[in-house]
C-alpha cells in the first residue's frame, strides 16, 4: 500500500541505513552503496561523505542522487527520495558528531568522531523532489 506524504517523511526521519544511488557514467549501472543520513520532515536530506570519494565525485558530476531507506519488520516498508544537490559544504565537527550520535551508542560515537577525518569530508544536502514509498505488509 502506498504511503501518504506524511508517512513517507516520518519514515525517512527515522534511523535507517540508507542506500544511495547515483549515475556512474556511460556503460555503467548506478553506484549504489549504504550510507548514514539525516532528515527532518519538510527539510533537506543530509549525507556526509569523503571529499575525494567516488560517490562524492559522481554526485558532483550528476548534480543529484537517490536515497532509499527500508525496514523489514514489523512489515516491509520503504521510502525512496530523489532530487538535486542544493549544497556541498565542508563537514563541520558538529555535523559529524550529530550524525555519529544518530547511528552509534554514545560510548562509541565519541571515539568514532575522534578517529574520523572531518577535514576530509563534505556535507551534501538533497532537496527532495520525487518520492516513492510503500508498506508491503498492508496489502
Amino acid at each position: 500500500m502506498s504511503l501518504s506524504a506524511k508517512e513517507r517523511e516520518d519514515f525517512l526521519a527515522e534511523v535507517h541505513i540508507g542506500a544511495i544511488a547515483v549515475a556512474a557514467g556511460e556503460g555503467r549501472g548506478p553506484l549504489n552503496v549504504p550510507i548514514w543520513y539525516s532528515y527532518e520532515p519538510g527539510g533537506d536530506l543530509v549525507v556526509l561523505t569523503g571529499r575525494e570519494s567516488r560517490k562524492a565525485r559522481l554526485i558532483a558530476d550528476a548534480g543529484r542522487f537517490t536515497l532509499m531507506a527500508q525496514r523489514l519488520e514489523p512489515t516491509i516498508r520503504y521510502v525512496s527520495v530523489e532530487g538535486p544537490v542544493v549544497s556541498t559544504t565542508p563537514t563541520t565537527l558538529d555535523e559529524l558528531t550529530a550524525m555519529a550520535a544518530r547511528y552509534l551508542p554514545a560510548e562509541t560515537a565519541d571515539s568514532y568522531v575522534k578517529s574520523s577525518g572531518v577535514a576530509d569530508s563534505v556535507t551534501l544536502r538533497l532537496r527532495p523532489e520525487h518520492w516513492l514509498g510503500a508498506d508491503l505488509g498492508s496489502l
